[in-house]
């Protein structure tokens, strides 16, 4: 007989469902390159749930695509949250388990040195026995599913709460964008892992609440990344980061035809996203949101510089950033992001952040303008423009620079700068790295900046 956990403590007066629409045939996800059915996907995470320790939230580091989707539906079920640090490096799954005593680690893989409470995830590729779905599972709107934490590029990383009806919310515009980009049924191959909030929402939710196929991995190379969209039938969509992106295009490696490119993490340059819609016949779409908020616009910047609104989303600008208002938000949310509303509010443009902004002798400049002047400079490949903690003899916090640049030496960059910015706020010093400290996703961690930065000094 099917088990149905709920051990929530109390009981919502709304409860939603965990899979969608009743559907066991459904395909949820691709392994191995073979269909996983709902019944299937359900039947091990019952298993796998009937196993969990008690406890009120557990740290999901399952690397394999499919893996987190039946660990973070058996934690679900048994009524904890997930955690999600901004990556599995040890030192930030201590930190996240620090602030969570009693939690527990769970993984597909067996760890050296592992998490203290580790526990691996029983083998999913044995057979699981098929019994009859008698009840669809479902949890309390009010139910927190996960905590994610965010990258640390501006600081620490910092907690955000999720709760299962806010993740409906969520789910509903990208699915709405993703339906009229390609049309109602798709596979995604995502090269971003699902820890992260824009992982989270296009690659694991979608196939959990949109009748989306998933395939199972996350592929790196190019070369995987073909092969992976291979194994799924069309229409295929790509769910990946400007940083991926430009590895695929520079590659030379062929894709299978694909219906969309999703991008997000990090700016995108039009000269990217240009050459990537030519060089692979697809339509390339940015969506916009943050680990607060979830995606909340979305935008195809060879056609517009533009944002446009999800339905019933809200901006309020305000002197120093942005409050956001949306069906997946108890309350406005306030982000940096300094916009100009256009079209009745329902489109904005980006103008900057207000900790992005710099002022030097009454003239005023943004880091994110910077960044990208740097990046359209012949020859770079990589960089990032950020502002130092210390400051010069007046107060003022100097702006240093890393670009990734062979072939250029730093005067080149500089007089190349110097024809394009003012020069009171060129980046001083300005250092050329082989590779900046991107993380899984393509965020760069200010402390990894500073690190790279000060290194040899």
């Amino acid at each position: 007989m099917a088990i149905v956990y709920d051990t929530y403590q109390r009981e919502a007066p709304l409860r939603l469902p965990l899979l969608g629409a009743y559907d066991p045939a459904r395909l949820v996800a691709w392994r191995h390159g073979e269909p996983v059915s709902a019944a299937r996907f359900l039947a091990q995470v019952q298993a796998v749930a009937a196993e969990l320790p008690t406890a009120a939230a557990a740290v999901n580091l399952c690397e394999d695509r499919y893996a987190f989707l039946v660990a973070f539906c058996a934690i679900a079920l048994r009524g904890q949250a997930n955690l999600l640090p901004s990556s599995r490096a040890p030192q930030a799954v201590d930190e996240v388990m620090a602030a969570h005593p009693g939690c527990y680690a769970l993984g597909e893989q067996a760890l050296d040195p592992a998490p203290r409470g580790y526990r691996q995830l029983p083998s999913l590729d044995a057979a699981s026995p098929l019994e009859p779905v008698v009840a669809w599972p479902s949890l309390p709107a009010a139910q927190v599913v996960a905590i994610g934490y965010t990258s640390g590029s501006t600081g620490t990383p910092s907690a955000n709460v999720k709760t299962w009806g806010s993740f409906h919310a969520s789910n509903a515009g990208n699915l709405a964008l993703l339906h009229a980009a390609v049309g109602a049924r798709f596979g995604i191959v995502a090269t971003v892992p699902p820890q992260h909030m824009y992982g989270m929402e296009l690659s694991v939710l979608l196939p959990l609440l949109g009748g989306v196929g998933v395939h199972a991995g996350r592929p790196f190379f190019p070369a995987d990344v073909a092969a992976a969209l291979a194994g799924l039938p069309a229409p295929r969509v790509l769910v990946t980061t400007p940083v991926h992106l430009r590895a695929l295009v520079e590659s030379g490696v062929a894709l299978p035809p694909i219906a969309a490119m999703l991008s997000a993490t990090a700016p995108l340059s039009l000269e990217l996203a240009r050459t990537a819609e030519q060089r692979f016949g697809a339509p390339l779409l940015e969506v916009f949101g943050s680990t607060e908020t979830c995606v909340f616009a979305s935008r195809r910047p060879t056609v517009d510089e533009d944002w446009s609104l999800y339905d019933d989303v809200t901006l309020h600008p305000q002197p120093d950033g942005t409050a956001v208002e949306a069906p997946q938000l108890d309350a406005p949310v306030a982000l940096a992001d300094i916009v100009s509303l256009s079209h009745g509010g329902r489109r904005f443009r980006l103008r900057g952040r207000h900790a992005d902004m710099l002022e030097i002798a009454g003239k005023r400049a943004s880091l994110g303008d910077l960044s990208r002047r740097l990046l359209a400079i012949p020859g770079v490949r990589d960089g990032a423009v950020f502002q130092l903690d210390d400051g010069d003899a007046l107060g003022v916090q100097r702006i240093a620079a890393l670009a990734v640049a062979p072939g250029l030496d730093e005067h080149a960059i500089l007089d190349a700068l110097r024809r394009a910015i003012d020069p009171l706020f060129l980046p001083r010093p300005l250092k050329l790295v082989d590779a900046l400290p991107r993380n899984e996703t393509g965020k760069l961690p200010r402390a990894a900046l500073l690190a790279l930065l000060h290194r040899n000094d």
